[in-house]
This record gives C-alpha cells, sequence and structure tokens, in this order.
C-alpha cells in the first residue's frame, strides 16, 4: 500500500477540499454540550459497562437500549473513552467520517473519470449542505454514508480487478452500515447488485455464484447483533428501545422499517416518537405515558403529555406543525417533485438538475455491448441516486437529515458530469448543447430553491446566482463556436458557479446555529436550536432560561405544543426530544448524602432528566421508559424487586397527564413512596410539579 503511494503528489485541489469540510464539519463543536443528549446519555451509560457497551444501553441499569443498532454508538463510546465524554467527543466520529466522505468520492470518482472531475466531486459533497449539518452532530447518517462509500470503493476495486473478496467485502461493509441504521443502509443494496451484473467481466453463473455470496455475507452480518439479542433471554437483557415486541427484528422492520415508508406509528406502545421515529399522528399517541419527569434545573418546560417543545423550522415554520406530508414534519407533498419543494429542497437538491443532464451526457450514444468502465460506473451512481429519490418522494415520513442519503451519487454525477458535458460542449449536436442547458436549468432551480428564504437572508443570492446563471449561459451560447481558451475557462465556471450557494448553505449551521437532534442546514432562530451547536457568539447562557426552567407566563411558540410553559402546551409532541438540561446542584447533593450503597441515585421516566447527572457528573441513573417516556420497561414488581435489592430508593417525576404504558409503575412509586419537601432538594420551588420520591421497604413495595 506504502509503494503505491510513494512519489505520488498530494493534490492540492483535493487538500483544499479536505481543508474546506473539516472547517465545515469542526468549527465551534466544542460549543455543543450535550449535542444530541438522548445519543449522548446512552454513551455515557455504555461506558459503565460492557454489558451496558454491547446492548446500547440508554441507562446506566441496561434497562432499556436506543432505538438504534449499536456500532456508530460503540465508535462514540471508544470516543469518548478516549476524550472524555462530551458534545464534541460524541461528535467526532462523524465530523471525521464526513471528511472521509469527501476523499473516498475523489478517490471513487478519479479513475475512470479524471482528476478535473473527481476535483468538482470532491468539492461538491463537501458543500452538500445536509452532509454538513449531520456531520456536526452525533446523529448516525454521517458514519453511515461513509461505511457505504467505503463499501463502494471495495466493489469498485472487486469489479475492476476481479476479486471476489473485495466485492464480498464491499457487501459487508453493507452489513455493518445495517448495524448502525438498519434499512436505511440497504436503499444502496440495488445499486451494487446491478453493479456486479452488468459491469463484471464474467459469465453469468460466476455473476450468480459472487451475488449469492456477497448477499448471504451481507445478510449473516446484518442480522449478527439483532440475532444475539433476540436470541438472548428478555430478563438478561435491556427492553429493546421503542420496540412493541421487545424484538430487534421488529424494530429494524417494523418501526424503523416499513413504518417509514408507510408512514404509521407502530413504536413502543404506540405513545410516543424517537430521534428518527415517526410523528404522532394525532395528539394521543404523542403523549408519553403516566407521569414523566423533568430535572429541578431543567430548560424543559412543564408539559401535558409532550416530550419536547415546539420548534422553529429553518423555513420559519414550527418545526412540529402538520405541514404537507410526513405528519408534523413538513416534508412537502409526495410526488415527483417533492425533492424541489421548499419544505427538502434546500438540504441537497441544489445539483439535482445538473445530475440528470449530466447522467443524460454520460450514457449518450452508449451501446448495451459496449459499455466501458465510465458507463458502468454513470449506471451505479444513477442506481443508488434514483431508488433514494424515490424514496424520499413517497415515503410516509422521514426526517430531513436522512437526505444525506442523496449527497454521494449527486456529488459524484455532478462532478463526472462536468468533465464529460464540458467535452461534449466541445463537439456537434445536440449533446453540445447540454452544457448550457444544465447550468441554466440548475441556477434557476437555485434561485427557485432560495426564494422562501428571502425576507431571512436578503434577495442577494438569488440575484447573484440567477445573474451569474444567465450571464455565462449566454457566454456559453455565443462562444459555441469559438475556438478561443476562453471558451473553456467559461464553460468551467459555468460549474462551479453552481457551488456557489450551496457553500453559503453549508455554512449556515455555523452561522445560524445548528440543531443537533434534527438537524438540517438553512437560516434558522435560536428556538429551533433546543440542543446543539449554536452560533458564535452564542454560547450556553444564551439559550438556557433559568436553573429552575421557564417562566410560567412565557409563551411557546405557535403549533403543536404551543401554549405557556405552566400551561404546558396542548399536549401534542413530536420531533426533537426535550431540551437539553441544566442540573441542580442542592439535588445532586441531597441525592449523594442520602443514598447509602443504592447502585442507582434515583430512577426516572424519560432519558433527559438524566442526561446532564450521567453525562456531566458520570452517576448511575436508571431511566424506566425509554426515549419517550413509553417503553414498558420495568413492570411494578420488577421495580419492587430493583427497591427490595437496593438498586434504587428515589425517584425523581414531573406531573403530567396519565396513560399508556407506565402508568401502573408511575402511580406505584407516587403511593407508596414519600415525597420529599421541596425545601431539601431543590433550589427553586416548581409547585409541585416535579417531585422526588423515596420509596423503602418500610414505607411501600409489599
Amino acid at each position: 500500500m506504502l509503494k503505491r503511494w510513494k512519489g505520488k503528489k498530494l493534490d492540492p485541489w483535493l487538500l483544499g477540499s479536505v481543508i474546506l469540510v473539516s472547517f465545515l464539519n469542526f468549527f465551534l463543536i466544542w460549543e455543543d454540550e450535550y449535542a444530541n443528549n438522548y445519543y449522548t446519555t446512552a454513551v455515557g451509560s455504555m461506558m459503565e459497562s460492557f454489558h451496558n457497551f454491547f446492548y446500547a444501553s440508554l441507562d446506566s441499569a441496561g434497562s432499556v437500549t436506543v432505538d438504534k443498532p449499536p456500532v456508530t454508538f460503540w465508535i462514540q463510546t471508544i470516543s469518548a473513552e478516549i476524550f472524555g465524554l462530551s458534545g464534541w467527543s460524541v461528535i467526532l466520529p462523524q465530523a471525521l467520517a464526513g471528511v472521509g466522505s469527501v476523499l473516498l468520492v475523489y478517490f471513487l470518482v478519479k479513475p475512470n473519470f479524471g482528476a478535473l472531475a473527481a476535483r468538482i466531486a470532491s468539492l461538491a459533497m463537501a458543500v452538500t449542505p445536509i452532509a454538513v449539518a449531520v456531520s456536526r452532530t452525533n446523529n448516525i447518517d454521517s458514519m453511515l454514508v461513509f461505511t457505504l462509500l467505503a463499501g463502494t470503493w471495495f466493489l469498485f476495486k472487486g469489479v475492476r480487478e476481479q476479486k471476489l473478496w473485495s466485492i464480498v467485502a464491499a457487501f459487508a461493509l453493507i452489513g455493518i452500515g445495517f448495524n448502525m441504521k438498519m434499512l436505511q443502509a440497504y436503499m444502496v443494496v440495488p445499486a451494487f447488485v446491478l453493479f456486479v451484473w452488468v459491469a463484471m467481466k464474467a459469465g453469468w453463473k460466476k455473476k450468480l455464484t459472487t451475488l449469492a455470496a456477497s448477499l448471504f455475507v451481507l445478510l449473516s452480518i446484518s442480522l449478527s447483533w439483532a440475532l444475539v439479542v433476540d436470541l438472548t433471554p428478555a430478563d438478561e437483557r435491556p427492553y429493546i428501545g421503542s420496540s412493541s415486541t421487545n424484538s430487534v427484528l421488529e424494530l429494524a422492520f417494523g418501526y424503523n422499517g416499513m413504518s417509514r415508508l408507510l408512514g404509521q406509528d407502530t413504536g413502543g406502545d404506540g405513545s410516543g416518537t424517537d430521534q428518527g421515529a415517526l410523528p404522532a399522528q394525532d395528539a394521543s399517541d404523542a403523549q408519553p405515558s403516566g407521569l414523566t419527569d423533568a430535572a429541578p434545573g431543567s430548560q424543559d418546560t412543564p408539559s401535558s403529555g409532550t416530550q419536547e417543545p415546539p420548534q422553529v423550522g429553518t423555513s420559519g415554520q414550527p418545526a412540529g406543525a402538520a405541514q404537507g406530508g410526513g405528519g408534523m414534519f413538513d416534508l412537502g407533498d409526495p410526488g415527483v417533485l417533492r425533492l424541489l419543494q421548499d419544505s427538502l429542497a434546500d438540504q441537497a437538491s441544489w445539483l439535482l438538475p445538473f445530475a440528470l443532464f449530466a447522467a443524460a451526457g454520460l450514457l449518450a450514444g452508449a451501446r448495451w455491448k459496449s459499455r466501458t468502465e465510465k458507463h458502468n460506473e454513470t449506471i451505479f451512481w444513477l442506481a443508488w441516486l434514483l431508488p433514494v429519490a424515490g424514496f424520499f418522494s413517497v415515503a410516509g415520513f422521514f426526517h430531513h437529515y436522512y437526505l444525506i442519503m442523496l449527497a454521494p451519487p449527486l456529488a459524484a454525477l455532478f462532478g463526472a458530469g462536468s468533465v464529460e458535458l464540458l467535452t461534449l460542449y466541445k463537439g456537434e449536436g445536440w449533446k453540445s448543447w447540454l452544457l448550457p442547458a444544465a447550468v441554466f436549468t440548475t441556477a434557476a432551480t437555485q434561485w427557485w430553491i432560495l426564494q422562501p428564504y428571502e425576507e431571512e437572508i436578503g434577495s442577494f443570492w438569488s440575484i447573484l446566482i440567477l445573474g451569474l446563471g444567465i450571464v455565462v449561459t449566454a457566454g456559453l451560447v455565443l462562444m459555441k463556436k469559438n475556438s478561443q481558451p476562453i471558451k473553456q475557462t467559461v464553460a468551467v465556471a459555468g460549474t462551479l458557479i453552481l457551488l456557489i450557494v450551496p457553500t453559503f448553505w453549508s455554512l449556515t449551521p455555523i452561522v445560524y446555529g445548528g440543531n443537533s437532534a434534527l438537524p438540517e442546514a438553512g437560516p434558522s432562530t435560536e428556538m429551533s436550536m433546543p440542543q446543539g451547536n449554536a452560533p458564535q457568539g452564542q454560547g450556553d447562557d444564551d439559550r438556557r432560561v433559568s436553573a429552575q426552567g421557564l417562566p410560567d407566563d412565557m409563551p411557546l411558540e405557535d403549533g403543536p405544543g404551543s401554549g405557556t410553559a405552566a400551561e404546558g402546551g396542548d399536549g401534542q409532541g413530536g420531533g426533537a426530544g426535550p431540551v437539553t438540561q441544566d442540573l441542580d446542584e442542592k439535588t445532586l447533593e441531597y441525592l449523594r448524602e442520602n443514598n447509602t450503597v443504592e447502585t442507582y441515585l434515583f430512577g426516572t421516566v424519560q432519558y433527559s432528566t438524566a442526561t446532564p447527572y450521567i453525562v456531566d457528573e458520570k452517576e448511575s441513573v436508571m431511566i424506566m421508559g425509554g426515549f419517550s417516556g413509553s417503553d414498558p420497561v420495568y413492570s411494578v414488581e420488577e421495580l419492587e424487586a430493583a427497591v427490595a435489592e437496593g438498586d434504587v430508593s428515589y425517584f425523581l417525576l414531573s406531573e403530567s397527564q396519565r396513560g399508556g404504558s407506565n402508568e401502573e409503575v408511575t402511580t406505584w412509586i407516587q403511593e407508596n413512596g414519600t415525597a420529599v419537601p421541596e425545601e431539601e432538594w431543590q433550589s427553586t420551588s416548581t409547585d409541585g410539579f416535579t417531585q422526588l420520591y423515596k420509596v423503602t421497604l418500610e414505607n411501600g413495595g409489599e
């Protein structure tokens, strides 16, 4: 390997792209205290024992898992072990994965399309807005895309060099991707299978054998962790968070599978949502069960069953509003043009028109029996792009950041197509007009995408891109028969101007701040940052309201969950999860002084209460309800046994609407526990909304 690189010069243009994406991915991530606190809480718990590590347990007790497979969280836990648990240490692997994806796109495009195409493709990947937004968080998708691109590298190598092991390794990496984000990894399987079939230089029998072996390995690796977990007795492992049947396979193919396509809510007991889950379909579906919890000193507002406050999306609309498709998330209307609607287009669709023109140019005049490696790789990128775009065009539910799956094929087609359309432009016939048409259409599309944001960012960017698009297109048309060098310069400029606006949009998570729970690119307001990257100059003090939550008379934003902090909104939730919380030092001091030999500092229903204690103070906390507080993690008998065995005595709960799978447990705590007077453990009274209970064998549990 070292011999292969010896004597080769580093491409300075690639270095420039790497420096750019490194800045975009890393700058200010150290200001993100908890990142996505759901996942960071799990990492803190996973650091406590190998049992928690293996199962990706959300809590210290190994009671309930997160709602995704463990591979990405294993990597994040290792990072936290090396650098210490913090927001930036769990973001670091994803930020590095984003840089790695830019490098992989370059090395995937270069062999057959040349250095110029690879440079443009890697730059396009670097400035894909949603890729930047996701890479600045501890969400899984950036790591997944890097893994799938690594698989693509092994696939191209295996087919080019006729090496079976490399092709099998490519499919194995998809299997690893399944253990990151489940069926989302399978979006590229059609492209992988098709590429082996059309590009491998072998007879059909060998192709079938290769595919059979590859798919066997894919399925074996995909199901390995799930089968181990599902075959383990339920009382020896955590409850599978957000599942209906305490099964990883059901979670994969139901809640994280068909439910996404059909827009159905099948998670947990049907009463809650998760970071990547379906939004609730009605008010009752959004309510966590029984008593929920809000830690003293939390920024959570007392709510009537919501698991998070409403958020303002990047377009200024409440992120939880029931707009278009996707229930409470604005996903636009299903259809062919969904990816160009203003609810989605600004995340990954800036180069989509050019990519389609590029594919036409790359495949123009191709004959099936005389296909070149260029044609085969173009077919591969199209086979990645079109099914993924098709899914997002019709799916009942997904989050905006899933659109990162479009970034690699769009970047590759943009880079490869830029060079190909330039070559065709120098010739004659209809194909020579593809470049001017692609530049103008894409510039006009970018102008269209910017229109809903002019009130927030002004008209400069939309006027700039439309003006440049018209000027360059006119130059390409007028210079069509000109043989001077300026002709090629204008053509290259026509391609590069299309990256101006995406580059600006990629800066918005830094300039305007980001949301680590539901990352998006684009201008946003401070209220859209319940957790995540604060813009420069807006640190934690700017985003936190007080040590005891929001003032009672503070109005929440319009939309689901609207109302005042005291009213708790309208009982409708959906979205990003509870707001990052502050820790009440008086509560911590009281619990440390009064716990004797208990294993866990306290028990609570929702993870958000536990987050600052697990992450900041490295305390062990029992979480009894998973993400939404609705997972049936403990029965009354199991909780009574935990108290009897000295595992836990204190429970920190908050009043909320009753109902759901945990009502019996929370009622048992309330009826059999002793309420600790507020003045003994709270810095500021919450008028009984938040209550600490002590349950012992003397006053309950018999």
